[in-house]
């Protein structure tokens, strides 16, 4: 069988530049499967996902750093007429101002939600009315920190918390949706092998058939049978050639189908192996089970649902608690005036005295919001966050329930699909033997065509039901290897 594969491939490869413009592949399942990972649109796409949740955790991670900001005003220009109201009545003046500074913060985010920062700038204004020159320098030192965090709900903490889960639940669902891949192109992949099978067979079957013509039609020219059966075996001969071609007709779509799902082009040409190998694998059901439940990404994907909620039941308490801030800063601040034809250094250095010598500036207040009346508006939200909660625990424990049937019903299956698979392979042999020994006879007289023809669908379906049996215990294999996270197969964890 690889001889008239590896025939089959070097025909294709040597005719290509004339059947199509594209590629050829010559494609066993693993092989499928690494050109969808790479490949598949859905696998693309996925990844994208993954490198979002990834680039959010980053930024997340990002706001425990110290950050630092630089503003600048490179200048700011105003020429208008502002209003000044007071008792004697509103008066309208020109204005005519240059304003061009700088400012500089470092602020240090804080694990209990808070931050301290420093904040330095200069600022010069230039009145061109008063001829006037305004220069300022401050620099300030402040902390700040909202008290309910540090016993309600913390921002910064949670926020962190959040793209962590959802880093974790993308990978998650990248790996399962990979073996969903794995497990579709399989699909595919046996369902191209099943028509090109198929096909085989139903050429197979018109040989066999145009040469029981060729029997018939020599003995009815004899007068060794009748006409009838003459006839029956012509009828029987387009029957095949029909079969036969509508096997190609599906062959072409099954190729096309399975292109698509592994991401190369239709142009391109497809040649998969057709070997029909085997490997006997004996699976004990309570080690599957144990598997499944330790590796099943719906577990672990509930469990961060779950913890979502928690969150979000903290978030919701502190709603309904006692909020405030806690604020205090030390700041130095320096002026200066002159004339706008003092040089802009002067002014600097004037500023700069004053920086010096002017007292410092500090504050430290507190503010506080209780909540006395709601009318229980918060409460009511926070059980319906305790509800959720709840609900996802007995999602969580459906699923353990699904897991470990649908594990044991998987592993009854591939058992099950190997025993049919060994006993088709021996009824093969035997309905190969009997169709032998049923053509010999027709050829001999002992039997007529309609015998033939009972013996010839009897060998098809053995084929077919062999095929089938193969196709499913292949299959079954696939989908216990996804729904476990194990390779029976080649006995090791899928990483």
């Amino acid at each position: 069988m690889k001889f008239i594969f590896t025939i089959i491939a070097g025909i294709l490869i040597f005719f290509q530049p004339v059947m199509t413009k594209g590629e050829t592949y010559l494609l066993n399942l693993d092989q499928s499967i690494a050109i969808a990972k790479m490949k598949s649109l859905d696998m693309l796409s996925l990844k994208q996902d993954l490198k979002i949740a990834e680039y959010n955790l980053h930024s997340a991670t990002s706001r425990f750093k110290t950050h630092i900001d630089l503003d600048l005003t490179v200048p700011n220009y105003t020429e208008t007429i502002r209003q000044f109201e007071d008792s004697s009545g509103i008066t309208f003046y020109p204005v005519r101002q240059s304003v061009l500074g700088s400012s500089l913060t470092i602020n240090q985010p804080l694990p209990t939600d808070g931050r301290i920062y420093i904040s330095s700038g200069i600022n010069s204004t230039d009145d061109y009315n008063e001829q006037d020159r305004w220069m300022r320098l401050n620099t300030r030192l402040g902390f700040t920190q909202p008290i309910d965090a540090l016993y309600g709900y913390n921002n910064i903490k949670s926020a962190f918390k959040r793209a962590e889960l959802a880093y974790e639940e993308s990978q998650k669902r990248l790996k399962r949706e990979e073996l969903n891949l794995v497990y579709s192109v399989s699909n595919s992949f046996y369902r191209l092998l099943s028509v090109q099978k198929r096909e085989e067979i139903a050429r197979m079957n018109l040989e066999r058939q145009q040469e029981a013509f060729e029997i018939a039609k020599n003995k009815y020219e004899a007068g060794l049978i009748r006409e009838v059966d003459a006839l029956q075996m012509e009828v029987d001969l387009a029957e095949a050639q029909n079969d036969y071609d509508l096997s190609l007709v599906d062959q072409q779509s099954a190729q096309n189908n399975f292109k698509q799902l592994i991401g190369i082009g239709l142009n391109d040409s497809v040649v998969i192996s057709s070997e029909m190998d085997y490997k006997i694998v004996a699976i004990n059901v309570t080690n599957a089970v144990e598997l499944a439940l330790q590796n099943r990404l719906e577990l672990r994907e509930s469990d961060i649902q779950i913890e979502l909620n928690k969150l979000n039941i903290q978030r919701q308490k502190a709603e309904g608690m006692i909020t405030g801030d806690l604020n205090a800063y030390y700041e130095k601040i320096g002026v200066n005036n002159s004339t706008l034809s003092n040089d802009v250094g002067s002014a600097i250095n004037g500023s700069f005295t004053d920086f010096q010598e002017r007292p410092g500036n500090f504050g430290i207040g507190i503010s506080i919001n209780i909540p006395i009346i709601d009318w229980g508006e918060n409460k009511a939200l926070v059980k319906a966050a305790e509800a959720r909660l709840q609900k996802n625990q007995y999602e969580k424990e459906a699923i353990l329930r699904d897991i470990e049937t649908e594990v044991k019903n998987l592993v009854a299956a591939v058992n099950s699909s190997l025993k049919r698979l060994q006993l088709l392979e021996k009824n093969v042999r035997v309905a190969e033997k009997s169709f032998e020994i049923t053509r010999a006879r027709f050829s001999d007289g002992d039997i007529d065509s309609q015998a033939l023809a009972l013996e010839r669908v009897r060998l098809n379906n053995a084929y077919t039901s062999h095929l089938e049996a193969y196709i499913a215990y292949e299959l079954n294999l696939s989908d216990l290897m996804r729904k476990t996270f194990y390779d029976f197969k080649n006995n090791q964890p899928i990483l």
